[in-house]
């Protein structure tokens, strides 16, 4: 999973996450949430597996009671990814949730007491467990929002540097940090005003971003223009429904900034009236057999001959359509004619050679 961007990463201090490296110059990897009940050990750990089939990296749970937190330990021994536990108000669930094994722990200390964070803190470094501290602004301190005339991008940090002075005070330093909200440009403006006041890593989302098309915008625009601005350490996009449709945007975001080299990205055209095969029908066939894939190539899929060859050709493989057949290009060369018929056996067959090489 190389990385191939130009863009300079400001640089974090490293953390690790359950054998997962986050911060300084590891890659950006990408997290989701189940929205299964916890509690339920065997959907929780059916959707984290689907969840890890569609490459998720890191997965954190909902741990809403004793139930929960009690599911954990069965929960672990099950998975392969470092699991991270959710927590809101009850410090003591944050306890028995590291005591049971967890890689990390979310955590809004605006809705925990400073002395029960303190508890939280000492269990944490005993077993070195992270800690993200994950200021929201639809949780926010009262008084930051009187102090500060609202939920403004300054009100978010000073939650977030609160905190992180009283995790400092402790001698608590495996730290990273979120300040998510659901108005992108306060979201874009809180993380760059943190960033500049702190080196420790950063987990960047946009929250409550809504369903798929809204929140694949709100998500670009947010991750990606700080991405772009070498802000950001770890990645979650938030989709009302299955968290398995987070994944493939999570990654296009960083495949189009060019951050990633990881995963299928696929080159397709609008289609016009030249078009002259079903592209709609092949790109889904084509999107589907890849889904999961770590490993990168660039697919381009075009339907005529305007623009066609030249994508095609800057493609590791790729077609460009005629009137009921295409021209296949491998590596830049023209390859050979394909029937329509068998536009999806044959690049499939040619993807797997490809890998083979």
């Amino acid at each position: 999973m190389e990385e191939f961007s130009k863009i300079v990463r400001k640089k974090t201090r490293k953390i690790n996450l359950g054998g997962v490296p986050i911060g300084g110059d590891a890659p950006i990897t990408v997290q989701s949430m189940t929205n299964t009940n916890t509690s339920d050990v065997q959907a929780t750990v059916a959707q984290i597996r689907e969840l890890e089939e569609a490459g998720c990296e890191i997965i954190r749970v909902a741990v809403t009671d004793q139930e929960a937190a009690a599911a954990l330990p069965e929960i672990i021994k099950r998975i392969n990814l470092p699991l991270i536990a959710d927590i809101h108000f009850n410090h003591q669930l944050a306890i028995d949730a590291m005591k049971a094994g967890v890689a990390a722990i979310r955590i809004n200390p605006g809705n925990i007491s400073r002395d029960k964070i303190r508890e939280v803190i000492q269990v944490a470094k005993e077993r070195e467990v992270v800690i993200r501290i994950g200021v929201n602004a639809g949780s926010l301190q009262k008084d930051m929002v009187l102090e500060y005339g609202g939920v403004t991008a300054e009100a978010l940090v000073a939650s977030a540097l609160k905190n992180i002075e009283l995790f400092e005070e402790e001698g608590f330093q495996n730290l990273k940090l979120s300040l998510k909200s659901s108005d992108v440009p306060v979201m874009i403006e809180s993380y760059k005003l943190i960033a500049e006041k702190t080196d420790y890593p950063l987990h960047l989302g946009v929250t409550e971003a809504g369903t798929l098309v809204d929140a694949a915008i709100k998500s670009a625009l947010g991750i990606g223009t700080l991405l772009y601005q070498g802000i950001g350490d770890t990645i979650r996009v938030s989709v009302t429904g299955n968290p398995v449709l987070e994944i493939p945007i999570a990654y296009g975001i960083l495949r189009s900034l060019k951050i990633r080299k990881v995963g299928p990205e696929i080159v397709s055209c609008p289609t016009c009236g030249r078009c002259q095969i079903d592209l709609p029908g092949l790109v889904a066939k084509i999107e589907k057999a890849l889904v999961g894939r770590k490993k990168y190539i660039k697919v381009a899929l075009m339907g005529c001959v305007v623009n066609g060859p030249g994508e095609a050709a800057d493609a590791d493989i790729g077609i460009a359509g005629g009137k009921g057949f295409g021209m296949m290009f491998k590596k830049g060369v023209a390859y050979k004619r394909v029937d329509e018929k068998d536009f999806v056996p044959v690049l499939l067959e040619e993807i797997k050679s490809l890998d083979n090489e």
